[in-house]
């Protein structure tokens, strides 16, 4: 029976799982989601949605999150490295605007839990990179919030200092300028 690493980071709810990996001359397999294993583990969410994104060296999406249709979401970088982001936005929460932080690559086969309830970005250091993801809940255009890459209230350490940005997520909001209508309706962490 396959096993896997959970290991928690500074945010509790927020986890890095490394699934196993049986590898050989011919290169390697690994099963990427079985409902009950994640279950066992307290990974609950039903993921509805999966999603592959393709970004080149430099790019940098985020913060992004939806209000009122929450997301957890299972994230693993098919090929390439990322710095991944994971910033804790629910009222009340005790690590409420905090965040965590780890690469990701094709290589190191990691995966990352994000709940429901927080903000989530990354930014490629490869020279390209697949970002393959699962949601819990459907993309809703108009229900999309997002905060500032480089809000320094959060204080993220990104590892590039020109990062190539949207000018959709130029233009997003500081995280002091958010009102509770704006953030995810989970409110208070489970």
């Amino acid at each position: 029976m396959n096993k896997m690493n959970i290991i928690p980071t500074s945010l509790p709810e927020v986890l890095i799982i490394e699934p196993d990996s049986f590898e050989d001359n011919r290169g390697f397999f690994m099963e990427t989601y079985s409902r009950e294993k994640y279950r066992a583990n307290g990974i609950n969410p039903v993921f509805i949605q999966s999603n592959l994104s393709f970004s080149r060296q430099n790019v940098l999406r985020g913060l992004h999150y939806q209000i009122r249709h929450p997301q957890a979401k299972l994230i693993q970088i098919i090929s390439g490295e990322v710095f991944d982001v994971a910033v804790d936005i629910r009222s009340g929460s005790p690590t409420f605007g905090k965040w965590t932080g780890l690469i990701l690559s094709g290589q190191n086969k990691r995966q990352l839990y994000v709940p429901e309830g927080f903000a989530h970005g990354f930014c490629v250091l490869s020279e390209s990179a697949y970002f393959y993801y699962k949601c819990s809940s459907l993309y809703y255009p108009n229900d999309e919030g997002g905060i500032i890459w480089n809000d320094k209230t959060i204080d993220i350490k990104w590892p590039l200092t020109h990062p190539i940005v949207s000018e959709k997520d130029r233009r997003l909001p500081f995280f002091s300028d958010l009102g509770p209508e704006q953030l995810p309706a989970t409110g208070t962490p489970h």
